[in-house]
């Protein structure tokens, strides 16, 4: 899950010094006193794309098997896979791979959540469950079908899991696609949109339209802030091109161009975060802890597919929205390496994919396709950077842990462990809404209190919506957003 919260001040550039580490055919350049270092790579998994990590800290990465045919014989004749990733013996690095998953369409996206890997592999969302625990998913359900596949296979990246608890997906651009949302309205036409759905399959909503062609990634803050990468947010001109982006529900978004027609507009278009050139951003992460720094905390980070590097996105606040300082965190000399995931470890590492040098289908940058250049899992480091004990919270009796202990969970100053007491009281339901009004109204902690709002929105009752509007009074602003 990624998720955070915001900085109010920026970086002075120039004071930032490099360090350089050459590994393979490489030599990555990151600030200083950072580490980076290979953790999987062939034959564990060969051309890696998303990936997503569950509660034991397996990580399940899509991995491409080099095709560029087309999408329609794609479709038809899947092969490419996803891969179980386990590090044995806990020194950081993947040591055993399993295929969770095979004969799979180009897989974009991979979310685990509740016991099942979400992946979304045009036009289709899977849900994939291993039942009998070996290690490879036994049954394969349509969680969702957007039933359009364009040229480009981009009708469809993520999915990616909101604090409110709903699962969130990127269409691209310009297939049309009908939808019902909750109380009836349609949505009927060829935009870009961010789609949203509860776990159970209902109440499809969108939170915004556009005319960009392709947004990818998505990363939610501690408020419930929506941030995406994009291609083509604009006409390229004067160095602009792709973009990163705060979504206001509602919103609507450049491009201006008559796929915009079908749409209501009630004011100005939408404008980006940052703008990013002809970077081909994909993979967006926000940085949680505060093992790298606590200037780090709350950080995004966004994979340039097209430049070769990572970049880091230092936020504060701007009105209604975000200023970003935007500061090259990990880059590359090799013009074969193609970031598309960027995500966080337990520990307060960051984990860098790689995906090599097959990709060139509708790629306007990657005319030559380079199946035979494998990719690559880098994990950076903060080499002064403090151990975190137990980070994941496996010494933790879940199971028996009553709503009340699990609610003293909300501001554990580990990020997986409160993301598993938030989805951990929305399963417990009922009982866990008296703890939550109590942390609500007694808890000194604003992280605990904003946390208790989110996981009283995963609970699907009319008490536990009276609940949550008492926040609407709490002191703090961020607790009245979420």
């Amino acid at each position: 899950m990624k998720i955070g919260w915001s900085i109010p001040f920026f970086l002075p550039a120039a004071l930032i010094q490099a360090a350089e580490y050459k590994l393979g055919d490489h030599t990555f350049t990151v600030p200083d006193g950072f580490t980076v270092e290979i953790v999987a790579g062939p034959p564990l998994v060969n051309r890696p794309i998303e990936a997503s990590f569950d509660e034991e800290g397996r990580l399940y990465v899509t991995d491409s098997s080099g095709s560029n045919a087309k999408v329609t014989e794609q479709i038809k004749n899947p092969t490419h896979r996803i891969v179980r990733l386990e590090d044995a013996n806990g020194d950081g690095k993947f040591d055993k791979s399993t295929v969770f998953a095979d004969k799979m369409m180009f897989p974009e996206g991979a979310l685990w959540h509740d016991g099942a890997l979400y992946c979304g592999a045009v036009p289709i969302i899977w849900k994939l469950v291993d039942t009998d625990g070996d290690g490879v998913a036994d049954q394969r359900i349509k969680w969702f079908d957007g039933k359009t596949a364009n040229g480009c296979a981009n009708d469809l990246h993520g999915p990616y899991l909101g604090p409110d608890g709903w699962i969130y997906w990127c269409k691209g651009a310009f297939e049309r696609q009908q939808h019902k949302r909750p109380r009836g309205q349609i949505i009927n036409d060829r935009a870009a949109h961010i789609y949203r759905m509860r776990p159970d399959g209902t109440e499809l909503d969108s939170i915004m339209a556009g005319g960009m062609d392709n947004p990818v990634g998505m990363a939610f803050n501690g408020t419930g802030d929506v941030f995406f990468t994009t291609t083509f947010f604009s006409f390229p001109r004067d160095g602009k091109r792709d973009a990163l982006v705060h979504a206001i529900y509602g919103g609507l978004y450049p491009k201006k161009w008559n796929i915009l027609n079908e749409l209501v507009r009630t004011g100005d278009f939408m404008p980006a975060l940052s703008h990013l050139g002809p970077a081909a951003p994909c993979g967006l992460s926000i940085y949680e802890s505060a093992v790298f720094g606590e200037d780090f905390t709350g950080n995004l980070f966004t994979c340039q597919f097209n430049m070769r590097k990572v970049q880091r996105h230092v936020l504060s606040p701007s009105g209604s929205t975000f200023a970003a300082q935007d500061l090259d965190f990990m880059v590359s000399d090799n013009p074969d390496f193609h970031p598309t995931d960027v995500l966080e470890d337990a520990d307060g590492s960051l984990l860098v994919i790689d995906t090599g040098g097959w990709y060139k289908l509708c790629c306007p940058t990657s005319q030559i396709a380079k199946p035979e250049v494998l990719g690559a899992i880098y994990r950076i480091r903060r080499a002064d950077g403090k151990p975190v004990q137990d980070p994941r919270g496996l010494k933790l009796d879940w199971k028996k842990a009553s709503p009340s202990r699990t609610a003293e969970l909300l501001d554990d100053p580990r990020p997986f462990v409160r993301h598993r007491a938030m989805a951990r009281l929305g399963k417990q339901g009922q009982a866990a809404i008296g703890p939550l009004k109590e942390v609500l109204q007694k808890a000194k902690s604003v992280a605990a209190r904003r946390n208790a709002v989110w996981a009283l929105t995963r609970i699907d009752s009319a008490a536990a919506r009276a609940a949550t509007r008492t926040a609407l009074a709490d002191d703090d602003p961020t607790v009245q957003q979420a």
